[in-house]
């Protein structure tokens, strides 16, 4: 579970810091986090590793969430702007 918890961890840090925010990012940051605690529970010698895909598992979806969160926000504005533009509106009347 340790092992897991580290390889998910930067799995998950990976995908989500450079734009794979499809599925893979979110699921192996989550992963990761559920291993890791497991893994901590577990009386072995592997503790500082699933200390570590813990610690990736939520540095990874708290960066995964602050992306799609900016990622909304951009859109947003983009169709706030494109929505106040004369020749956007009078496109869209002329559909």
């Amino acid at each position: 579970m340790e092992v897991a918890a580290l390889v998910l961890g930067i799995i998950g840090l990976v995908c989500n810091a450079f734009g794979a925010e499809t599925v893979a990012g979110p699921i192996c940051s989550v992963l990761a986090i559920i291993f890791g605690v497991i893994g901590m529970k577990k009386n072995s010698d592997k503790k500082g590793m699933a200390k570590a895909g813990l610690i990736l598992g939520i540095i990874g979806l708290v960066l995964g969430i602050l992306i799609f969160i900016a990622c909304a926000a951009c859109i947003g504005v983009g169709v706030a702007t494109a929505a106040n533009t004369p020749a956007f509106m009078d496109f869209i009347n002329s559909l």
